[in-house]
């Protein structure tokens, strides 16, 4: 299937794994909202100019975290979901994916979760493992995670595992949509897909998957936010009672 220049395939699947790509959000214009490659590149630790860091300030606010850096790794957690979303959906559905060059999407760091994404121009790319691992690991998590790390402290580990984990929730999500919809054919190419890349060195050693269970080898520290506790792929059964920096690799 030929890729859409509206993505319409998408929509069903809603939340991380629809992506934008006509008219600008609400009250914005194209020129108002920074590439992503921009925000990775901003260099200026103020918030009034480097949207990355006015993404974590939002996020720490909304999450009442107790530390930036645990606000840091859900911004990068969340990104990295709508990536890999947006990435596997189209490799499941389409057999086939757009350019997420990091100069073609533009994000509104002030938007709600999941981050608002708009791809400005529908270019089409092959669908398999080493496209998807060169456009999302590659173009934009090796990126992100400098430019996170630039600012806060964040182990290598922690990045590593927020990538593999948001990769095997999204194929996940889209296995579990693929089934109750009688696309086996989606699910057994979504979780194709999530197990090659896995495998991929960037996120070498980052956990295992199972089936389409993932067990992370890391903490992304959301257990730090209050209320929040242990996420189900958790290297930890129970919240640390330890210093933060044991969960931190």
């Amino acid at each position: 299937m030929d890729l859409d220049p509206d993505l319409a395939a998408l929509r069903p699947l809603a939340g991380f794994f629809v992506l934008r790509t006509e008219g600008a959000p609400a009250g914005a214009s194209a020129s108002s909202l920074p590439t992503l490659a921009q925000a990775y590149a901003a260099a200026s630790p103020d918030v009034s100019v480097n949207p990355l860091i006015f993404r974590v300030r939002k996020v720490a606010t909304a999450l009442r975290a107790p530390e930036s850096r645990v606000a840091a790794s859900v911004t990068h957690q969340g990104l990295a979901a709508r990536l890999w979303s947006i990435a596997l959906g189209c490799a499941a559905l389409y057999g086939g994916v757009p350019d997420l060059d990091a100069r073609l999407l533009r994000w509104d760091a002030d938007g709600s979760a999941p981050d608002d994404l708009w791809l400005t121009e529908v270019r089409p790319l092959p669908g398999d493992a080493a496209t998807v691992a060169d456009l999302v690991l590659r173009g934009h998590l090796v990126p992100l995670a400098a430019a996170l790390r630039a600012h806060h402290r964040l182990a290598p580990g922690l990045l590593r595992g927020n990538a593999a984990s948001a990769l095997a929730g999204a194929a996940r999500e889209l296995d579990r949509w693929a089934r109750r919809h009688g696309r086996t054919d989606v699910a057994a190419r979504a979780r194709s897909l999530a197990s090659e890349l896995l495998a991929h060195p960037l996120l070498g050693d980052a956990g295992s998957l199972t089936g389409t269970a993932f067990r992370r080898r890391s903490c992304c520290l959301y257990y730090r936010v209050p209320g929040g506790g242990v996420c189900g792929d958790c290297c930890f059964t129970r919240p640390p009672r330890s210093s933060p920096r044991a969960s931190s690799g």
